[in-house]
């Protein structure tokens, strides 16, 4: 599990594809410290288990399946990517919970700079579009982000300067595509409207909290 909370901006190293997958590696100095072979680092908002690391990098597989399903594919040599360790139980939860269990690729659509401050815009698939609400939580390339401005296909992010340096946002053109995490509580009451099969309006606080979300 992870917080959104972007701890390095790395690169990648070298991205071999091979037969049901790839392995990739990402140069990084700060999220290899304590990092031991087995744990986990978010890539851009996806979960991978580190292999041959050291104090300079990482390796990791990546299946087939994550290709499919996120931008990884998409990396060259020297793209830069967000980097997480995962959370201990000490960790300051600063984001939100965030899975590094992508749902879909969305597309960077344009970015405002206003002062030190920017407004992105992230569009999104329709398939997605019941998980997102205004200022709700989503993570976006592994960002735990705030949504700022809702439409039916895209949202809108306020963007402070911290974390347009420190993160790969800064070097996205229109037309990329970006990795999106819905609130994993969106989720779950997704789940529960499917299995007691209650239209919304009928879902009530008891429910709610039988299911441990209040």
């Amino acid at each position: 599990m992870f917080t959104g909370i972007i701890q390095e901006l790395g690169s990648v190293a070298a991205l071999h594809n091979h037969s049901g997958g790839a392995k990739i590696k990402i140069a990084a100095l700060t999220v290899t410290e304590g990092t031991g072979n087995g744990d986990s680092i978010s890539v851009n908002g996806v979960c991978l288990t580190v292999l041959n690391i050291t104090p300079a990098s990482f390796e990791a597989d990546v299946s087939q399946e994550t290709l499919d399903r996120s931008t990884l594919g998409d990396l060259k040599t020297g793209s830069p990517v967000n980097l997480e360790r995962a959370v201990t139980p000490s960790t300051r939860l600063g984001g939100h919970i965030v899975q590094g269990h992508v749902d879909g690729r969305g597309t960077f659509l344009a970015a405002v700079q206003s002062g030190d401050f920017w407004t992105i815009r992230i569009g999104f698939p329709k398939d997605l579009a019941q998980y997102f609400v205004y200022k709700g939580s989503v993570s976006v390339e592994g960002i735990s982000l705030t949504i700022a401005a809702l439409a039916d296909d895209y949202f809108e992010i306020a963007v402070i300067p911290k974390t347009w340096e420190l993160t790969n946002l800064s070097s996205l053109a229109p037309g990329d595509a970006v990795n999106l995490e819905a609130d994993v509580i969106a989720k779950y009451v997704e789940r529960i409207m499917q299995v007691r099969k209650e239209p919304l309006e009928t879902i009530t606080h008891e429910t709610l909290r039988k299911a441990g979300f209040v």
